[in-house]
């Protein structure tokens, strides 16, 4: 019996290690699934009050993240490829980076973006340098694009389907309970990662929102030389960038801002440059500090310190790359409840007093 039961664990051993192997090679779309799974399992989990069968709840809760994030990135690439080509066209950019750049040594104006125009470039043999350099780093292109839609594919299907079976695994997980103990801990860590990650995603879009409004605000008190373009998408990135605590919206208002004052500078009139004054103060003030101070707090959960979560948003994409930015607070979320739940029960603590210190006991009586 001895034999049989050591040939088991060490085929468990086997096929543990396999797997671990493969988890980790796939660790960056895994935690994304992961991340994405409790920001929406709230949702998902509304929307049987509607009847649906399990399997429309999920489709519908993946196509209301993919469709408009989607449409916000496409929007995006397409305004910012029109306003490149408007901006090199109206500064003769093509003329001082020539000497640079080989793609433009025999492009003497931007061709139009369109299937017509693109043809007619390519047939002049204005895209010929462009055309050369895809040949060249065809292997490294290709292999970016696999690798996105690998990973994109594994997170659509991951997400699926913990939407789906979510229930299974835990009640797996608790088939090894001791003491309640592990029930307890996961039944605290399970819901404490739904606080946590859906407060981010209610978070994301509140800033959306204030974004929008900043921005509109400012476009309908400023001279039209001093505009934000395109406020709506602008405000839309900004809070989509709020995922990073500290530095992610910075990374959207400062470029528009830049932009925003590049044609200024370009043209010499700079007296317009104290609006961009008005507007990063109105950001900062309004869009930066004031959702950090009031609403992360109130959309953090109950147990993780808002400081640490903080913390582990900005320092896990440096420690761990892209991926951290999403590991990094579930890592926290797990030690933490570990150490606030199962840890005190396995060294034997006492169970804590929840009574009010004014309320008799039976020991006083």
């Amino acid at each position: 019996m001895d034999e049989k039961r050591l040939v088991v664990a060490l085929f468990g051993l086997f096929v543990t290690v396999v797997v671990g192997t493969l988890a980790f090679r796939f660790v960056a779309p895994l935690t994304v699934s992961v991340f994405l799974y409790y920001s929406t399992r709230r949702f998902y989990t509304s929307l049987r009050s509607l009847r649906l069968p399990a399997r429309v709840r999920a489709v519908v809760v993946m196509a209301s993240l993919a469709l408009p994030l989607l449409l916000l990135v496409s929007y995006a690439a397409v305004l910012l490829v029109l306003e490149a080509r408007r901006f090199v066209t109206q500064y003769a950019v093509i003329d001082l980076a020539a000497t640079h750049v080989d793609w433009l040594g025999e492009m003497e104006t931007v061709p139009d973006l369109t299937l017509t125009g693109l043809y007619a470039a390519y047939q002049a043999g204005q895209l010929s340098p462009l055309v050369d350099f895809i040949g060249q780093h065809a292997t490294l292109l290709t292999s970016v694009v696999s690798n996105f839609f690998l990973n994109l594919f594994i997170i659509v299907i991951v997400t699926y389907y913990l939407l789906l079976d979510g229930h299974r695994i835990r009640g797996w997980l608790l088939r090894f309970d001791d003491d309640a103990i592990v029930r307890e801990y996961l039944e605290a860590v399970d819901a404490e990662l739904e606080a946590v990650l859906f407060g981010n995603l209610l978070n994301v879009l509140a800033i959306s929102l204030i974004a929008i409004a900043a921005f509109s605000g400012y476009n309908a008190l400023v001279p039209p030389a001093a505009e934000v373009p395109y406020p709506a998408l602008a405000g839309a990135l900004t809070g989509t960038a709020s995922l990073i605590p500290v530095v992610g919206m910075k990374i959207i208002y400062l470029p528009v801002a830049g932009l925003t004052a590049l044609p200024m500078v370009l043209s010499g009139d700079t007296s317009l440059l104290v609006y961009i004054g008005g507007f990063l103060f109105v950001v900062v003030v309004l869009v930066d500090t004031v959702p950090d101070l009031v609403l992360r707090p109130l959309l953090s959960g109950k147990r993780t310190h808002v400081g640490l979560l903080m913390l582990a948003y900005t320092l896990g994409p440096v420690v761990l790359g892209f991926y951290g930015l999403f590991l990094a607070p579930i890592l926290l979320v797990v030690g933490l409840t570990f150490a606030q739940t199962a840890l005190p029960r396995l060294l034997g603590a006492d169970e804590p007093d929840t009574l009010p210190p004014d309320q008799l006991r039976l020991d006083d009586l």
